[in-house]
């Protein structure tokens, strides 16, 4: 089988580390870094919209939005995501890597514009078309997923590939980081120039008409990243595995993978299927549904989708109640003692700080260690040390809401998100992009990230709802009684439990050709392809 495979598979399998693969990383990632910001600049923004569109006049708080609302500005993204990935990932496998790249990415421009430009006479309607374009934004961002990984994945040579493809989501935490900068210095200009009494003050007053120009700019300013990649993203040739192994054609995908390689790499000849043995031929043929698919990569679909599944429900959840824990531990000022510019910048600041100190260098680790650890180890690495921080923040709760314990709470949650990152969040999103076939293999990407998203929204929604007080007295406005937070964290370290236990159904793909993973180099792909492109299947890591 090794002395079959295709030529220019080999070479991108063995290449050293280049240049290119870095312009890869750069052009594949800023699509995330966009993703990122686009994704989790609303959470800035919320209390700002409240604010703005929902004052009461007299009440003694600020004006919120109501859950149903809340819960729609929020995860309306999510469900446009979950969409985008399925829709986009098939897509991928159909009409090329390349092709829908560039959709996706138009797609992101013109509906952040879209969303910051949000009209109308009332409340209703300006959320209205906020929702709209953020359904749409969610559905370019979802077509990112599968397709930055597999890009990637395929660009990539077999020792490093881990790193590159963990780079590029990695890309996702500078992309929070520049969300909550971007917010800072944004509410500190306005801040400067537009000066107002807080709230408890004159409630009126402490809104200035100028701050309806805050929320619109930060989520705009999502289209400058996407539309500075486009171009370059449109001068990358496909990638050689699709174009060998799914396009069948050998030639194009030498001479492609020549330029990127700078070496020559000669094409090979395609040869009459009929020199393969027939039996060899029939299994290439299986498709996603089929008993075939079910038995040669079923459970590690599963494994794939139940993991970033469980990942994803205590990743955003506790993204989405970020702000209420700052409050709570007091890093945000009880709102009525603030004007809504001050908020703005509060929040913006507790959220880039947990960014600076958590997130970013939780992926940077699995960058620089999944080569060497492999996926399996840190996805359960990671599994079992958010288990223990979240039952180390559950169990005694309320010795970490006293005053002086403030700053071990913001420890040990800094701690979970840096073995989510360090850990399923990163691993997630890599291992689907190496063990499936090429043909399946954006799909199964799609299905897999579309499986996290639905994760997701049951964490952003359900512990919206779930982490109200059981009392009903002291619950957010509109909400109906939860289970408290402390029951909250202790029903997310159950969930983190479970996700050891489905990552055992994950192969390890470290140092392995994409072939050699997902079968493709022992089937008649050849036999479909002719001669010895059938081998390429073998396609190594390109």
């Amino acid at each position: 089988m090794g002395n079959d495979q295709l030529q220019v598979l080999n070479a991108l399998d063995v290449a050293k580390t280049q240049w290119y693969h870095f312009t890869a990383i750069i052009i594949a990632g800023m699509g995330f870094f966009t993703d990122a910001y686009d994704l989790f600049c609303i959470s800035l923004v919320t209390k700002l919209l409240g604010r703005i569109y929902y004052h009461v006049d007299g009440a003694l708080k600020p004006g919120t939005l109501p859950p149903n609302v809340a819960a729609a500005v929020n995860g309306v993204a999510f469900v446009g995501t979950l969409a985008g990935q399925l829709f986009f990932g098939w897509l991928g496998d159909k009409m090329g890597r390349k092709r829908v790249y560039g959709m996706t990415l138009m797609l992101m421009v013109i509906c952040s514009i879209g969303s910051g430009l949000s009209f109308g006479h009332n409340s209703h309607s300006v959320m209205t078309t906020l929702c709209f374009f953020r359904f749409w934004l969610g559905f370019g961002i979802g077509g990112d997923y599968p397709l930055s990984a597999t890009i990637m994945s395929e660009y990539s040579n077999k020792k490093t590939r881990g790193a590159f493809v963990a780079a590029v989501f990695a890309m996702q935490g500078f992309g929070i980081l520049g969300g909550g900068m971007f917010a800072i210095i944004i509410s500190l200009g306005f801040k400067a120039k537009f000066d107002a009494p807080p709230y408890e003050v004159d409630p009126i007053k402490s809104t200035v008409p100028q701050a309806d120009f805050i929320w619109r700019i930060v989520l705009m300013v999502g289209a400058l990243p996407a539309a500075l990649t486009y171009y370059w993203r449109m001068k990358m040739p496909e990638t050689a595995r699709y174009t060998a192994l799914v396009a069948k054609d050998t030639t194009q995908a030498a001479s492609d993978m020549s330029k990127v390689l700078q070496m020559e790499i000669e094409a090979e000849a395609q040869k009459p299927a009929a020199q393969t043995p027939k039996e060899n031929a029939s299994p290439s043929a299986y498709g996603l549904f089929s008993k075939e698919f079910l038995h040669r990569h079923g459970t590690h679909l599963l494994g794939t989708t139940s993991t970033w599944f469980l990942l994803d429900i205590a990743f955003y959840s506790q993204n989405l109640f970020q702000k209420d824990i700052f409050s709570a531990i007091g890093w945000i000022p009880p709102a009525a003692t603030m004007n809504a510019i001050e908020e703005v910048f509060r929040i913006a600041r507790a959220q880039t700080l947990i960014a600076l100190c958590s997130t970013v260098p939780g992926y940077w680790f699995t960058v620089a260690f999944i080569d060497k650890m492999g996926r399996f180890a840190i996805q359960l690495m990671g599994f079992f040390f958010m288990t223990v921080f979240m039952f180390a923040l559950a169990i005694p709760y309320h010795h970490w809401t006293l005053k002086d314990n403030r700053i071990g709470f913001v420890v040990l949650y800094s701690l979970t998100f840096f073995f989510a990152n360090f850990g399923p969040n990163a691993t997630t999103f890599v291992v689907p992009a190496e063990i499936f076939p090429a043909r399946f293999r954006s799909t199964c990407h799609g299905i897999s990230s579309a499986s996290g998203k639905l994760g997701a929204m049951v964490g952003a929604f359900g512990f919206l709802y779930l982490a109200q007080n059981p009392d009903k007295n002291k619950t957010d406005a509109g909400y109906p009684p939860g289970i408290g937070v402390k029951n909250s964290l202790l029903l997310l370290g159950g969930l983190n439990f479970l996700g050891i236990l489905f990552t055992f159904l994950v192969p390890e793909a470290k140092g392995k050709s994409l072939e050699e993973m997902s079968g493709e180099n022992e089937d008649g792909t050849i036999g479909e392809m002719g001669g010895q492109t059938s081998s390429s299947a073998t396609v190594s890591h390109v």
